[in-house]
């Protein structure tokens, strides 16, 4: 069975993600195609690019773990996903180690975190919220070794 293009990939991302927003309410693909946008800037492959689209996919059960398993993808593209899914119990220190485990992920995630430490998205949070969030993401990119946007 061939694999899906990335439109297809795109295309189901979009699909998938049609009824969910941001924190700031702007629609969720925004930050999909941002992230995939990044991993391209990057010089990222097209499976981590499927990747991007795909990151948040089952973690937000957009798509199931199922569809996932048995998505014309290559087995990459759901290793990344996977390993970018983080669970709702899982501390951080399993997560990232994942991420830096499984080949791809790490420019998928770095992709993933420029676009959620963005002024002009975090700007329109209230500011606990924001202090939240930068603390989180703070944590995680130093947990990842990532220095700078």
């Amino acid at each position: 069975m061939p694999y899906l293009t990335l439109a297809e990939v795109e295309a189901v991302a979009r699909a998938a993600h049609a009824s969910q927003t941001d924190k700031s309410g702007h629609p969720y693909v925004e930050h999909l195609s941002a992230v995939a946008d990044g991993v391209r800037a990057r010089g990222g492959s097209e499976e981590q690019i499927a990747a991007g689209w795909l990151h948040d996919a089952v973690e937000d059960d957009a798509l199931s773990r199922e569809w996932l398993d048995g998505a014309a993808l290559p087995q990459s593209v759901k290793d990344m996903v996977l390993a970018l899914t983080r669970a709702p119990d899982e501390d951080l220190l399993s997560y990232t180690g994942r991420v830096l485990a499984t080949p791809g992920a790490l420019l998928v995630k770095e992709s993933d975190l420029a676009h959620n430490t963005d002024p002009g998205r975090l700007a329109v949070l209230d500011e606990p919220t924001r202090i939240r969030l930068m603390d989180k993401y703070a944590q995680v990119r130093a947990l990842l070794g990532l220095t700078a946007n």
